[in-house]
């Protein structure tokens, strides 16, 4: 069961790169909404499953928040790209760079037993949350050709850009604090 969870969190992974390349093809936009849909929910499934069957493992808390990045970084790049974006392209730039800075954050303080300047807070899985629908959002708008939905994804991505930014600086001074 537990290599079962695993694989449920890989698939985030697989299934980034194969919307990515969905996303060159207009045709195909309805078919990557759908499955970035599957692939959203399995970052609650697999660890809902984790929790009820008590096989929490060190191998899928670090899975876990790395398939979520490379799927949020297949698909942010997709879409600035998609949609000649500068705007997207420079927030996910930061959005991206925050991730790398967190995680080598962790890293740090996993050297330094200091773990708990660097746990996953719950504003943090909101910008998650965000930042799945927030790239649902921009699928639902290519997917129905409508520019309006885009823009309101627009307002979504800068607000997970926040939140964002902010997280990266609570787990920087919790890391430095004295």
């Amino acid at each position: 069961m537990s290599l079962f969870i695993n694989l449920i969190t890989v698939s985030r992974i697989v299934l980034g790169a194969i919307i990515f390349v969905l996303l060159t093809r207009t045709e195909l936009y309805w078919c990557a909404f759908v499955l970035f849909f599957i692939a959203s929910i399995t970052d609650y499934f697999d660890g809902y499953l984790a929790r009820k069957y008590n096989l929490v493992s060190q191998l899928g808390e670090i899975l876990d928040p790395i398939a979520d990045k490379i799927l949020i970084v297949f698909l942010l790049f997709a879409i600035a790209v998609n949609l000649t974006s500068y705007f997207i392209g420079f927030l996910s730039a930061v959005i991206i760079t925050r991730e790398i800075w967190v995680g080598a954050l962790r890293d740090f303080n996993a050297r330094q037993q200091n773990t708990n300047a660097t746990r996953v807070t719950f504003l943090a899985k909101i910008k998650t949350t965000i930042q799945l629908f927030t790239i649902s959002t921009y699928l639902l708008g290519l997917a129905m050709n409508n520019m309006v939905i885009v823009l309101i994804a627009d307002i979504m991505l800068f607000l997970s850009f926040i939140i964002t930014v902010y997280t990266g600086w609570v787990y920087t001074l919790n890391t430095f604090k004295r």
